[in-house]
């Protein structure tokens, strides 16, 4: 599969695969949130949680959305996975 930014996709896939791998499933988003951001850090990517992200319609500024994980300033990490 290919993927927007697959160089830096690929290591948040393996980031990702480390943290479920180590806790399982069974607690709140922002445990795996927390550890996450510390195997993205580990591996060298930069990473930053909560990130504010203004939302337009057209040029029109219509709210602001927080999203989980921001890394490399490209790439949005969503909760879903959880």
């Amino acid at each position: 599969m290919e993927y927007l930014h697959q160089d830096i996709t690929k290591r948040i896939i393996k980031c990702f695969y480390n943290v479920y791998n180590h806790l399982g499933s069974g607690f709140l988003e922002k445990v795996y949130e927390h550890a996450l951001c510390y195997e993205l850090k580990k591996a060298n990517l930069k990473c930053n949680n909560q990130f504010p992200v203004d939302v337009y319609y057209y040029d029109l500024r219509v709210g602001q959305y927080f999203a989980d994980i921001i890394v490399e300033n490209k790439v949005t990490q969503v909760s879903h996975f959880w």
